[in-house]
């Protein structure tokens, strides 16, 4: 028989962090602790479904109007409304003047697809491959693969963690913004940047907008975790609203999968933020064209039990309650995991962990203590350094501490 017509295929790479959470799942030792995977773990180690979810879930089953009709192809109104809603606020002139448009995605992933898509085809003039688009350096690894795979021919870096000092490295963003050709595509994290959980301060925002204003600069914001971070949907939202108020166009991919704990239901949203109503509808126009070809119509349950939700002022009320839960115990493993780095007398810093924000942390941890931490104590974490403070329980803490505190003591 001939050779297979796929002979020449290579094997790709596992994705880093699927092949962490497998490695951890097949290591039978007693001690290990999974901090790589990105997602909410309870005080017991375990998924939590929100209880407003199950709820809503029950409320969903016993609606003997609903069926399994296709949606339209860009997805469920109340639920593109609702979700552009928490993203802009309920007061936001751009909704209110009708200048706001949006997509239901396959998870957030999906919306900067759909986004890069359009962008690769009408962003400043028809099929613009050539457009420099810059993603922070480090950033979650699928920003670049995104705009890649959309046919993006110039994916740039820009300035952002500041290893020295363990936090952002402002001059150097604001230095590559001025340096960069008018025009060109920033993508911008919302809030609890991925991977270093170092997101700039309000002042520190409004400079970057004077800088991305001044040059023409077009902002694409990533919003995965609004509530998750700070436990204040409107705190994390800030920087978005922000840009909105200073009269940018921008959009604004946003996921559920944190927030809400639908990792599997993929439920994303892009946000379009235009100059006019006219604007916005003929982008939508493109963008419906774009999704016929990916996935054709969205998924349903998913939108649902967000836009049920969202829709009520008491199960609202319940989901930004389940929410605080989920980043007040966050906001706990960070304080005491620093407090027991320092009472070890683990040498460097250990003030950058609570100063930092949502899921990850940047620990500062080399490839080499990130070795040891993985085959040593059974620690899983990304060779970043990067930990998922979900990971983290009043069971393991210790444990964890004790053995960073070995990683940097025996090895530099």
């Amino acid at each position: 028989m001939a050779a297979s017509i796929f002979a020449a295929v290579p094997h790709s790479p596992p994705v880093a962090v699927f092949k962490l959470t497998a490695d951890f799942r097949e290591d039978s030792d007693s001690r290990k602790v999974n901090l790589g995977v990105g997602a909410y773990r309870t005080d017991e180690g375990q998924p939590w479904v929100l209880p407003v979810v199950k709820k809503v879930e029950q409320m969903i089953a016993n609606d003997n109007s609903l069926n399994h009709e296709y949606l339209p192809i860009l997805g469920l109104p109340e639920f593109r409304a609702n979700a552009s809603r928490i993203a802009l606020g309920d007061d936001s002139p751009a909704i209110k003047e009708k200048r706001v448009g949006s997509v239901q995605c396959l998870g957030g992933t999906g919306a900067l697809r759909i986004g890069a898509d359009f962008l690769r085809r009408w962003y400043n003039g028809n099929n613009n491959t050539a457009t420099p688009v810059y993603v922070s350096t480090p950033s979650w690894e699928n920003h670049n693969s995104v705009f890649m795979d959309a046919g993006f021919k110039d994916i740039r870096t820009y300035h952002y963690w500041d290893a020295a000092k363990r936090g952002l490295d402002l001059q150097g963003l604001l230095n590559d913004m001025e340096q960069a050709p008018e025009f060109s595509i920033f993508i911008l994290h919302a809030c609890a940047h991925n991977p270093t959980g170092t997101d700039p301060t309000p002042d520190q925002w409004k400079q970057i907008a004077a800088v991305m204003k001044r040059r023409s600069l077009f902002p694409f914001f990533d919003s995965a975790y609004q509530g998750f971070a700070s436990g204040s949907l409107d705190k994390d939202a800030w920087a978005v609203r922000y840009f909105v108020s200073e009269g940018f166009e921008l959009f604004c991919a946003q996921s559920f999968s944190k927030n809400f704990g639908l990792y599997n239901e993929r439920v994303g949203n892009l946000t379009v933020v235009g100059k006019d109503a006219d604007n916005v509808q003929r982008v939508l126009s493109q963008m419906e064209k774009i999704v016929r070809t990916t996935w054709s119509n969205p998924p349903s349950q998913g939108a649902r039990i967000v836009a049920t939700t969202l829709s009520s002022p008491q199960l609202f009320d319940e989901w930004k309650a389940n929410v605080k839960t989920m980043a007040d115990r966050v906001l706990l493993m960070r304080s005491e995991l620093r407090s027991r780095l320092e009472a070890l007398g683990t040498p460097g810093t250990w003030n950058h962990i609570t100063e930092q924000i949502g899921m990850f942390s940047f620990t500062g941890l080399n490839p080499k203590q990130v070795e040891y931490m993985v085959k040593e104590k059974h620690i899983y974490l990304m060779a970043s350094g990067r930990i998922n403070m979900c990971g983290l329980t009043t069971k393991n803490l210790d444990y964890v501490a004790k053995s960073i505190h070995e990683a940097v003591t025996k090895i530099q």
